[in-house]
């Protein structure tokens, strides 16, 4: 299939299979789910009775004190004691095959091209790490809200688009499912294409 080059005559030529794959949205859930839950940290724990220190050995005997019977300073009702249902570390990831990875981001970027909010440009051509530069570059592209994937990360790029909201650069190499969700727009280099056709095939 043929997909035209934005503000320009020319056509780049690419992959049916990549690029024009039917629409999965029961996977394509899938595929976002399962990075977002890779992302949590699960980073949470509390000590229970048998993590706190100390209490080796019975606080009092059993009778004739007047108090009520304790068999450790550790319990939970007492202060400083452990957590009677104490949270543990959790992993949250869920597994998700290579092959259904594949199958969902050519079906995500498929239909990224259907809906025309991928727009393909030979060259970004900001040299200079400068915001007003980027701005008029994505005024002459009608874009408010992208994200600008390039053949590998360029500082220009980068510093000149931090500034500006609901804009993201991103490496090709590193692109990910929840990425290419989020903003309105992908807008994508030509050779950053090519190397996007690689990855999916």
């Amino acid at each position: 299939m043929d997909i035209a080059i934005h503000n320009s005559k020319k056509k780049v030529v690419v992959s049916d299979d990549a690029f024009g794959a039917s629409f999965n949205e029961a996977l394509i859930h899938q595929l976002v789910t399962s990075y977002m839950s890779g992302a949590r940290a699960g980073t949470r724990a509390q000590k229970n009775r048998s993590d706190v220190s100390g209490g080796g050995a019975k606080p009092w005997r059993q009778k004739g004190t007047g108090r009520a019977r304790a068999g450790t300073i550790r319990s939970p009702i007492w202060r400083s004691g452990g957590v009677t249902f104490a949270a543990d570390p959790q992993d949250h990831s869920k597994k998700l095959n290579k092959k259904m990875y594949r199958v969902g981001m050519r079906s995500l970027v498929s239909e990224l091209v259907r809906s025309e909010r991928l727009l393909v440009i030979e060259a970004l051509g900001v040299t200079e790490p400068k915001t007003k530069i980027m701005q008029a570059k994505l005024e002459e592209l009608g874009v408010k809200s992208a994200l600008i994937l390039t053949d590998g990360l360029d500082s220009a790029v980068y510093l000149a688009a931090r500034n500006i909201p609901h804009i993201q650069v991103m490496d090709i190499a590193i692109v990910d499912p929840v990425s290419l969700v989020k903003q309105e727009y992908v807008v994508i280099e030509e050779s950053a294409l090519k190397k996007l056709e690689e990855r999916l095939s």
